[in-house]
C-alpha cells in the first residue's frame, strides 16, 4: 500500500510537471511569416477507404496555400474497393497536383512504411506531411504547419489528433484516452523529450528523413511509422522536434466503431513498445504500467487516498487537452473513464507481449 501510495505521488508530481508545461508552452507564441513558399507534399497512404477518401480531397482543395506550392500523393496499397475510381475521378477537377501510386506488396512486412517510402520517391517537396485516408482538416491545416517550420526551423513537426465528436459513451471514452497520449506527447516535445507522435499528422523535412534513413531498421515492423523515425530524427536533432500547438493544425479522424476494432489498433499500437532503443521511453511505460497496476489495487482495497491523488492531478491535465481539442462537453466525462481507464493499461500492457494483429483485413505482425 505504500509503495503505490509513493507511485502516486510520483504520477500527481509527473501531472503537474505536464499541466505547467503545457500552460507555458500554450503561453508562447509562433512568429507569423506571411510568405507560403515551402514546397509540400501531402503523402496520404489508403486501403479501402472509399467511404472517407473524397472528404480529406474535399479539405485540401480548400487549403489557405497556393495550390501550386503543394502536391497530394494517394499510396494505393491494394484496396480492393472502390478507392482507387474516386481518386482518379477527382484527380481531374483537383485544385492542387493529386498523384495515386499504387503500392501493394502482399510481401511487405510494414505496408505503411512501404507505401509512405514509395511516395517520398516521387515527391518534389522540401516538406513531406503525412496523414490518412479517414482524416479531415481545416482549411489553415497547411498553412499552420509550414508556419511553424519557418519560425522554429524544426526537424520534425507532430500536430495535434482528435476523434469527431460525437453523442456515444464509446466514442467520449475514446477521445479522452487519446487526449491523454496527444497532450503527455506534445509536452515531452516542449521539454526535449520526445516520446510519441502520430502519424496522422505529422511534417519532417525530406532533406533529414534522408538523412536519417528513413525506416531502415523497422522494417520488419508493421507499426511505427511515425514513433520510431521520430525517435531516430530525435536522437541527431533533440531540439528540432517540436509540437504544433495551433488549433488550425488539429486533425479529426473516426473513433473506432466497436471494440473488435479498438482492440486490434491498440493491439497494434501496444506491438511496437518493446521495440524502444530509448530507455527513457521504455521506463516511463512502465511506470505509466504500474501506476495504473496500483489504481486497480486502491479499488480493490477501497484505498480512497491513492484514488484521490492520483485522480485529481491527471483531471487538471486531461481538462486542458480536451478543452483545446475543441471537446469542452466531455470533461464532465473523465473521472468516469478514469476508473475503467487503468484495466485497459494493464490488458493492454499485457497483451503487448504477444505477436500479431489483423488490421485492414490483414494480418501483421
Amino acid at each position: 500500500m505504500l509503495f503505490f501510495l509513493i507511485i502516486n505521488i510520483l504520477y500527481a508530481l509527473f501531472n503537474l510537471v505536464l499541466v505547467f508545461t503545457w500552460l507555458k508552452m500554450n503561453r508562447e507564441k509562433v512568429s507569423i511569416i506571411s510568405e507560403k513558399n515551402t514546397k509540400l507534399t501531402v503523402v496520404i497512404p489508403v486501403r479501402n477507404e472509399e467511404d472517407n477518401i473524397v472528404k480529406i480531397l474535399q479539405d485540401l482543395d480548400s487549403q489557405n496555400y497556393p495550390f501550386g506550392n503543394f502536391e497530394v500523393i494517394i499510396a494505393n496499397d491494394g484496396s480492393t474497393d472502390n478507392t482507387e475510381n474516386l481518386v482518379l475521378a477527382f484527380q481531374e477537377k483537383a485544385k492542387y497536383t493529386l498523384k495515386l501510386l499504387n503500392v501493394f506488396d502482399d510481401k511487405s512486412a510494414s505496408p505503411k512504411k512501404r507505401a509512405i517510402q514509395k511516395s517520398i520517391e516521387i515527391s518534389s517537396g522540401e516538406l513531406i506531411i503525412t496523414t490518412d485516408g479517414d482524416c479531415r482538416v481545416s482549411e489553415n491545416w497547411l498553412v499552420s504547419i509550414e508556419q511553424i517550420f519557418k519560425a522554429t526551423n524544426a526537424k520534425l513537426v507532430s500536430s495535434p489528433v482528435s476523434f469527431i465528436n460525437e453523442e456515444s459513451f464509446w466514442n467520449t471514452a475514446q477521445i479522452i484516452e487519446f487526449a491523454s497520449l496527444i497532450g503527455s506527447g506534445a509536452c515531452a516535445m516542449y521539454l526535449k523529450k520526445p516520446n510519441m507522435c502520430n502519424g496522422a499528422n505529422i511534417a519532417y523535412t525530406r532533406d533529414v528523413f534522408e538523412e536519417v534513413g528513413g525506416f531502415s531498421g523497422n522494417e520488419h515492423l508493421a507499426s511505427g511509422d511515425d514513433e520510431f523515425l521520430m525517435h531516430k530524427i530525435a536522437h541527431k536533432y533533440p531540439d528540432k522536434v517540436v509540437f504544433n500547438s495551433n488549433k488550425d493544425a488539429i486533425v479529426l479522424t473516426n473513433a473506432q466503431p466497436n471494440w473488435q476494432h479498438f482492440y486490434q489498433q491498440r493491439r497494434r499500437w501496444a506491438s511496437k513498445w518493446k521495440y524502444y532503443k530509448d530507455w527513457k521511453v521504455s521506463a516511463l511505460a512502465i511506470f505509466i504500467f504500474i501506476v495504473n497496476l496500483g489504481v486497480i489495487y486502491s479499488l480493490a482495497t477501497l484505498n480512497y487516498t491513492n484514488l484521490l491523488v492520483k485522480f485529481s492531478s491527471e483531471f487538471v491535465f486531461l481538462s486542458l487537452i480536451i478543452r483545446f481539442l475543441g471537446h469542452h462537453g466531455k470533461i464532465k466525462y473523465i473521472p468516469i473513464i478514469q476508473i475503467f481507464y487503468p484495466f485497459y493499461v494493464v490488458f493492454f500492457g499485457l497483451i503487448a507481449q504477444g505477436k500479431g494483429y489483423t488490421w485492414k483485413g490483414r494480418k501483421l505482425s
